[in-house]
């Protein structure tokens, strides 16, 4: 049976209303030694059956997998997999001509903490943020092929940056199961490539699918800037959408190339479409104002608590830069994807930029992620990407 992990008095009552997480600090003591990933069983002070979950080092010491006295072995990820597939069967991203990309395991908001599975085409990109994750990932595969049942033949762990450094597992990222060259997936009609081997994420940021898709809507007869492209998904779906230019920019080269390939491979030698290796702060503050179809998706300015006020000001600046410069009538697309920057930090952010810059600013839409990133109820952290469409005079 798993080793145990005890808690002090008092403090199995957030796991009670199911909360994944299990602090170092609410642990009294644990009995047996254990390994970073193990599975262990959690108990109350007074030796109450609460939670079964993996073991790790850090302030999160127990990511809970169940709160029902189970054994996890390959019958339970089966089982998550299937759960997980049927929601995404459920909301019409699976087996969809149209779209072959979708994320399948959304950690905690799957009942998989640690655990990331985005689907390109007939290829899974795993990424384990925990050790017990990476432990299991042969496992989580040959299940995963099981529950897919055909719709994915190559498995591709990419893990390499997201699992604990302190844990010296050697990891390298690779095929674990089939193998693929074709790195061409299809979202909304529009194909892309996923740059997996080397790429942020698992290759290509799944969750703005659908933001993409209402950005395109307003793009007829607009001059687009779109800032920090990455892979340049907002910048392809403008084309589609009918803007008059678009600049894409990025301060990586690399980005700045599967910018240019992705454009190319849906519309080759389209001359409304330049882009631009360059800081997005520097490049705002040269340009002069031309633009009237703005997009701000910087990466994660805060990825911890303490990175919090510097981040903020960080909003603050980059969206002041953005309302001095768009033209009047102009929309902006602005967004965050930090965990620890909420809803309210966001929108005071851009509220402060606004009136900085003395612009009349009107909030179309409050934008968030897509469906097939799920936030489990009793795990509100797992919100994360925080967005807003403005109109600016």
């Amino acid at each position: 049976m798993y080793k145990r992990v005890i808690l002090k008095r008092g403090k199995e009552e957030s796991l009670k209303r199911f909360h994944p997480w299990v602090f170092s600090g609410a642990i009294q003591q644990i009995p047996e030694p254990v390994d970073e990933g193990e599975v262990v069983r959690v108990l109350s002070s007074s030796g109450q059956f609460i939670a079964v979950g993996h073991y790790q080092i850090g302030s999160i010491a127990v990511r809970v997998l169940s709160f029902r006295d189970i054994v996890i072995d390959e019958g339970y990820w089966a089982s998550a997999l299937q759960s997980a597939l049927t929601m995404r069967k459920g909301i019409g991203v699976v087996d969809n001509p149209n779209n072959n990309t979708y994320r399948l395991v959304h950690g905690e908001g799957d009942y998989l903490p640690g655990l990331v599975i985005d689907v390109y085409g007939k290829t899974a990109v795993m990424q384990a943020h925990s050790v017990g994750m990476h432990i299991s990932r042969h496992e989580m595969a040959r299940a995963l092929v099981n529950v897919m049942r055909g719709r994915v033949e190559n498995i591709y762990y990419k893990s390499e940056t997201t699992l604990p450094f302190k844990a010296e597992l050697g990891q390298e990222n690779g095929f674990i199961y089939g193998g693929c060259k074709d790195d061409t997936a299809i979202e909304n009609g529009l194909r892309f490539h996923v740059d997996w081997l080397k790429g942020q994420k698992t290759g290509f940021f799944v969750d703005q699918r659908e933001n993409r898709s209402l950005l395109e809507s307003y793009a007829h007869g607009r001059k687009v800037l779109n800032m920090f492209c990455y892979t340049g998904g907002f910048s392809f779906y403008a084309m589609r959408g009918g803007a008059k230019i678009v600049h894409s920019v990025d301060s990586s080269a690399k980005a700045i190339e599967l910018t240019k390939s992705n454009v190319e491979l849906n519309f080759p030698d389209d001359s409304r479409h330049e882009a631009f290796c360059e800081d997005a702060f520097k490049f705002l503050e040269r340009l002069g104002s031309l633009y009237d179809l703005i997009v701000l998706d910087p990466p994660a300015f805060a990825k911890h608590r303490g990175a919090l006020h510097n981040a903020l000001k960080g909003y603050i600046r980059l969206n002041a830069e953005a309302f001095e410069k768009i033209v009047s009538g102009g929309i902006l697309f602005t967004f965050s994807c930090s965990q620890v920057v909420t809803k309210d930090n966001f929108r005071n952010a851009v509220f402060t930029a606004a009136a900085m810059t003395s612009r009349k600013v009107r909030i179309l839409h409050q934008l968030h992620q897509p469906a097939d990133h799920p936030i489990n109820i009793y795990h509100p952290e797992g919100e994360y990407l925080k967005g807003l469409v403005l109109y600016v005079e």
